[in-house]
């Protein structure tokens, strides 16, 4: 595919995805519900999976509506707990679903608006960084062998890592991943963005070392707020107060929009593992391929921050038996 070909890529005509199965975290409202509906509708297989199992259930019903003939599952999954990533990806790995592949997986479920105080997980993890960096990180490893399996002369299985405009704030350098000795709530999620970003960026990295054929992508959808957004019943409600507020940011996007990033990264043949992809306006517009922040992209931080991943998770991913999957 030519670069002129590239520049016209089309969010509203997908190539189609009869066939192919795509997991995604925090499916049931925001950027995750737009990036199944965007997905289904292209003719994929898609796992929406959520923490909180009436939310998920609308979500479903919801896409079915919106979708007429939709093929979709859900998959109960918190990001925050070790235990609830495991059981899921057992689920996965098990061949519980419709489908035995897992063609690729997005990691976009996470925390936006920080608490204003520190809070952990029953695992005595920060919640922020556990549920925006760790608990990805913690699934990537529990999904690399079936992702792996699902590698073909035709297709490399990707994993697209949900990134942050707010990266570009700052250096924001995750020298204290835990935060227990300055927090607040905005260096909490620029923070926990900044290393998303790395891990995805290390992954790829890893992944090339080994020659295993699974890509590791980044996007970040911009600007998207919800006054901006379709209604859509039990997803998206935006009161009018909220839809005339955010209708006044002429910078903004809607999530179904900045849902175009993520999924152009995850389907777009021309994708490649180490991409980043944006909004063309930095904050909105079609996805294109951008830089990460310097931070993001500085190698001893990726390292750092994939070793500190490694040690509080206990888990180191089997890029040896994946490799081997593959063959």
């Amino acid at each position: 595919m030519s670069k002129s070909a590239r520049a016209e890529w089309d969010p509203w005509q997908l190539p189609p995805q009869d066939g192919r199965s795509y997991l995604v975290t925090g499916a049931n409202a925001g950027i995750g519900f737009f990036t199944c509906e965007q997905l289904a509708k292209a003719g994929a297989h898609v796992i929406m999976s959520g923490r909180h199992p009436n939310r998920l259930a609308q979500a479903h019903d919801a896409l079915e509506a919106r979708v007429p003939g939709a093929s979709v599952e859900t998959l109960l999954l918190d990001v925050a707990n070790p235990g609830s990533i495991r059981a899921a990806a057992a689920s996965v790995r098990g061949g519980l679903f419709d489908r035995t592949k897992l063609d690729g997986v997005v990691f976009n479920a996470g925390i936006v608006h920080s608490p204003r105080s520190r809070k952990i997980t029953r695992d005595g993890r920060e919640l922020v960084f556990s549920t925006n960096a760790l608990g990805h990180f913690v699934l990537g490893a529990e999904l690399l062998v079936p992702l792996a399996k699902s590698a073909s002369s035709r297709w490399s299985p990707r994993m697209v890592w949900l990134g942050s405009v707010s990266t570009r704030m700052g250096r924001h350098e995750p020298v204290d991943l835990q935060l227990e000795e300055h927090y607040s709530a905005w260096n909490a999620y620029v923070q926990s963005k900044v290393a998303v970003q790395a891990l995805g960026i290390e992954a790829d990295a890893r992944l090339r070392d080994a020659e295993l054929p699974v890509h590791s992508v980044i996007a970040h959808p911009g600007y998207s707020i919800g006054g901006r957004t379709p209604r859509v019943s039990g997803v998206n409600e935006p009161s009018r107060l909220k839809r005339l507020r955010d209708g006044l940011q002429p910078i903004a996007q809607s999530k179904e929009h900045g849902a175009w990033t993520v999924v152009r990264a995850l389907v777009d043949p021309e994708s490649q593992g180490g991409d980043y992809w944006g909004p063309k306006h930095l904050t909105r517009g079609v996805p294109v391929r951008q830089r990460a922040s310097a931070t993001s992209a500085d190698p001893e931080v990726r390292r750092k921050v994939w070793e500190a991943c490694e040690r509080l998770s206990g888990i180191t991913w089997p890029v040896d038996k994946a490799a081997r999957a593959a063959r």
